[in-house]
């Protein structure tokens, strides 16, 4: 019997660990930003074509690399970041396990030229699938100039399945975003088909903020400082008042870099207990400095999972640390000690004596006697009412007229009603209605947004909406990523009613607005269709219709505490039954229910 196991060549494991190390173009760029952050880097740029199918390019000018070093990144788990396995829990570099390389160009053709400040000329290398083509001494600046073309050329299942440019672009923006909140001091500037992006300079973290996600984040901004025995945290939390239900921009840093920790994020939201409603969100931008050997980031290939030894504890910390900037800048109801017009409020003193209140009253008052004043007058001009009694006498003539008045005469209204109202209204929230088999409940919000999500949708696949102007646009701004979902789904916007007109650095005046929204918020009813957009990942047009339509009901549909009327409520019930599914709402949330009538009889027996 012959031996079945073998070692694998260099190149199939070079793309088994590219599976789990590059997933898409946006892997590919944090990857070499991470290495020209590490590297010592003072200005990175970032090129992409095609969302990255084409060509990516990574330009810093860090420290550079020699002929043999540029020859050896290549290789793996050739790194210059750890020697023993003890450096683990003592790292300070973004990368360390040195896949990150080899994965690259496993699966596609990668160009590098990197000179170090030193030397008079550089190194170029030229690697096609792991094979080095060509490597030659050139003239080139100081630092790295990496360039990967033809992503998964050699792999073409993994290529097929990348999703569209703008979905693939979306993603490369948040991975930058994740990497330029973390280093404010470094410039940073990305281009995508020859336009430019982002363009950063250098600056404090609050700029950086600003910079990335728009001025307004500046005036909505707490800041958030301790430090521990056990962790230092800074950054920066949101005002109640910037909450939002989608899309809030939630980042947590450990040592420089992006975590994900549901834990942490419920120990914000918690800070924020009964001073938002319930469902929003708050942005934050958290940053976490960890002794190295208390955590452990060797975990998943990606680095966004990392496991803390003192969880609990840094848990309170930071709860404490939110509460404390939220006392600290008055988010609470203030004294408003400006009295300029109002009555004088008397300070108590101690050393002055307080006489007790003395009662005043009339001595003279008789009730019994002006009483009878007032029946006296009362009776005066008893005459008048007998002369006008005999004026209104009817006569001979009138009283045996045979004559039929054609004027209906007005009916009695019951003292009870003969007939009770079809529904019943409970709270102002659910409608209850009898059915043959017992008591219905209904929902009227979610019935109110299953109503409107089908007619939405139908009047997008026909185009036919009206649109109704405003008499003064509104701007809404928008960050670099959430503007190129929002250049997807434009055309389907305009085709719902809305007209937005681009002013520049993702900024949009809306012009008009789908007739019947009147009285909503549209600034924020824009942008949480491009969250709900983002959030489903919209691929094809039937979602993105959808994922409009939803958001659009959502914003229009009838909000619970509303009162209605026995008409209102037989129009609801009406249209929700001509409806394609009257039991759930499109995201899956039950509409109605019904209480059997045996059940009411087992309650009341």
């Amino acid at each position: 019997m012959s031996d079945v196991i073998q070692l694998l060549p260099d190149s199939v494991a070079n793309q088994i660990a590219a599976g789990e190390v590059i997933q898409r173009p946006a892997s590919v760029i944090k990857e070499l930003v991470e290495n020209a952050v590490d590297a010592g880097a003072r200005t990175i740029q970032v090129i992409v074509v095609d969302a990255g199918r084409t060509s990516l390019q990574v330009i810093d000018d860090g420290k550079g690399m020699s002929e043999t070093d540029a020859r050896l990144a290549f290789e793996r788990h050739a790194t210059s970041k750890i020697r023993k396995a003890d450096d683990l829990f003592a790292l300070t570099t973004m990368g360390f396990r040195g896949e990150a390389l080899p994965s690259i160009a496993a699966v596609s053709q990668v160009e590098l030229r990197t000179r170090m400040e030193e030397q008079e000329l550089g190194t170029r290398i030229r690697l096609s699938g792991s094979k080095v083509e060509e490597q030659e001494l050139v003239s080139c600046p100081k630092g790295s100039n990496f360039k990967v073309e033809n992503l998964f050329f050699n792999v073409p299942a993994r290529r097929k399945f990348l999703k569209t440019n703008a979905t693939e672009l979306n993603n490369i923006l948040t991975a930058f975003e994740r990497i330029v909140l973390v280093y404010p001091g470094i410039a940073f500037s990305l281009y995508s088909n020859g336009q430019e992006l982002m363009n950063l300079k250098s600056g404090t973290l609050r700029q950086r903020i600003s910079d990335v996600f728009g001025k307004r984040f500046n005036q909505d901004l707490l800041e958030v400082s301790v430090e521990t025995a056990i962790c230092k945290i800074s950054g920066f939390v949101g005002k109640p008042e910037s909450a939002r239900k989608k899309g809030a921009h939630d980042y947590f840093f450990v040592n420089g870099r992006f975590m994900k920790h549901a834990y942490f994020h419920k120990a914000v939201m918690q800070a924020f207990d009964r001073l938002v409603p319930v469902g929003m969100q708050v942005p934050y931008f958290i940053y976490f400095e960890v002794a190295p050997s208390d955590i452990d980031v060797n975990i998943h290939p990606t680095k966004t999972e990392i496991k803390f030894e003192n969880e609990q504890a840094v848990w309170q910390i930071l709860m404490a640390a939110v509460k404390d900037a939220i006392g600290k800048f008055c988010e609470i109801p203030q004294i408003d000690f400006d009295t300029e017009g109002r009555p004088d409020i008397p300070v108590f003193s101690p050393k002055q004596q307080v006489a007790p209140p003395q009662p005043s009253y009339n001595s003279t008052y008789n009730p019994f006697k002006q009483h009878s004043e007032r029946l006296a007058k009362s009776a005066d001009g008893w005459e008048q009412l007998y002369d006008q009694l005999a004026r209104r006498r009817p006569t001979e003539t009138e009283v045996f007229d045979t004559t039929v008045d054609e004027t209906p005469a007005p009916e009695m209204e019951p003292l009870i009603e003969e007939k009770s109202p079809v529904h019943y209204q409970y709270k102002g929230r659910y409608i209850m209605t009898a059915v043959k088999s017992g008591l219905m409940i209904i929902d009227q919000y979610r019935a109110d947004v299953r109503i409107r999500y089908e007619r939405y949708l139908s009047q997008l696949e026909v185009q036919a909406v009206n649109s109704q102007r405003m008499l003064f646009p509104e701007v809404v701004r928008f960050s670099p990523s959430d503007a190129v979902v929002l250049g997807k789904i434009l055309p389907e916007l305009q085709g719902m009613g809305f007209e937005l007109s681009d002013l520049g650095q993702y900024s949009y005046a809306i012009q008009a607005i789908p007739a019947g929204l009147e009285g909503l918020n549209y600034v924020q009813l824009v942008h949480d269709m491009v969250s709900d957009a983002i959030e489903k990942g919209a691929g094809n047009l039937h979602d993105i219709h959808s994922s409009l339509a939803l958001s659009l009901a959502r914003h229009a549909a009838i909000p619970q505490g509303q009162i209605l009327s026995n008409e209102e409520m037989e129009n609801i019930v009406n249209e929700l039954f001509a409806c394609s599914n009257v039991n759930y709402t499109p995201d899956g949330k039950a509409i109605l229910c019904i209480l059997p009538q045996k059940e009411i009889e087992q309650l009341l027996g």
